[in-house]
């Protein structure tokens, strides 16, 4: 059964991207309507092309791992995971605190929208935070 899920990213490190990234391919592979919301360190992570990147030797030797795997980046994950369906969104309030404008993250978010419509999307939805 689809549904709602949301990804709450604070953090962008290797392990807190690789668990969102991974989740979040997996439920819009699996057909749910998927939202990573992002802020602060996560945000500006994003913008600067350093999101899931390792960040301690214990998450570089994981990295390494999963290379050795043939496992995706999270950074991959996460825009594999928006070719399908993923909406990658941030509050426009998080996103003037972080110094942004809404208009400088077009293409890199998909929506910068008011806390009140994220929370009213979050009804019935799956909420995870990382």
């Amino acid at each position: 059964m689809a549904g709602r899920v949301f990804f709450f990213l604070q953090h962008a490190t290797y392990e807190p991207a690789y668990q969102a990234a991974s989740m979040g391919i997996t439920a819009a592979a699996m057909g749910d309507d998927v939202y990573f919301v992002f802020a602060f360190e996560a945000l500006r992570q994003l913008i600067r092309g350093g999101f899931g990147l390792a960040h301690t030797e214990r998450e570089r030797t994981e990295a390494a791992r999963a290379d050795g795997l043939n496992v995706p980046t999270p950074a991959r994950m996460l825009e594999e995971a928006r070719a399908l369906g993923a909406k990658l969104v941030a509050c426009d309030t998080t996103v003037r605190i972080c110094g942004f404008s809404p208009q400088e993250l077009n293409g890199t978010l998909d929506e910068v929208m008011g806390l009140a419509s994220i929370w009213r999307l979050t009804d019935g939805a799956r909420v995870l935070t990382l």
